[in-house]
């Protein structure tokens, strides 16, 4: 039996309908939700926008959750910013009662407080994961800006799960001169797979 949910606001830089470009469910239809505020502050960054929590319009966790499931997809991906900051328990929940699979993607550097489905941990070097992230991590992502970056991978996958899934992906803006690393780090590192930020090589959000 359902129950009243408990309302809660979260500031919504955006969100969207649209396919999955990264990791495990690339090219699976999710919805999109990107909560503002984050510490961690990657200089590569694509949304440092969504780094002031203030700058956002709050919405409550129902209306989100209505608004997502006004649309086919049953994946709803909660991503910032640095969405970990937030208390996501109620926002799970009511994303649980519409029938959606709930996924994350958070650097760790935050407790995860809510019943998330899929964990996708992108560990960045301003602001080192959480053992207790790093122990729940489905999916591995690290983002290469740098060659150094990949001896930076291995200690990471060093502390996940074994069933944890590990993924390269190229820093979009040298994607060109990247790339050929990660496909020949990968072939001495089988475990590893290529991420490719498909949603950008065929322009969708």
């Amino acid at each position: 039996m359902s129950h009243e949910p408990h309302i809660v606001m979260y500031p919504v830089m955006e969100h969207f309908y649209t396919l999955q470009g990264e990791g495990l469910y690339t090219g699976n239809a999710a919805y999109f939700i990107r909560l503002g505020g984050c510490d961690v502050g990657c200089v590569w960054c694509d949304v440092k926008e969504s780094w002031d929590a203030a700058a956002h319009p709050l919405m409550t966790n129902v209306e989100i959750a209505q608004i997502a499931a006004a649309h086919e997809g049953r994946i709803a991906v909660i991503t910032g910013g640095e969405p970990a900051m937030h208390d996501l328990a109620p926002l799970c929940d009511v994303l649980h009662e519409a029938g959606f699979r709930v996924h994350i993607e958070t650097s760790g550097a935050h407790p995860l407080r809510g019943d998330v489905d899929f964990v996708t941990l992108s560990p960045k070097k301003f602001k080192a994961p959480l053992d207790e992230c790093l122990a729940k991590a489905d999916e591995l992502k690290v983002v290469v800006y740098h060659r150094s970056d990949l001896e930076w991978a291995e200690q990471h996958a060093a502390k996940v799960r074994p069933e944890c899934r590990l993924y390269l992906q190229p820093e979009w803006s040298k994607r060109d001169a990247i790339t050929p690393l990660l496909t020949d780090h990968i072939k001495l590192h089988p475990r590893w797979q290529l991420s490719l930020q498909t949603h950008k090589y065929i322009n969708i959000p």
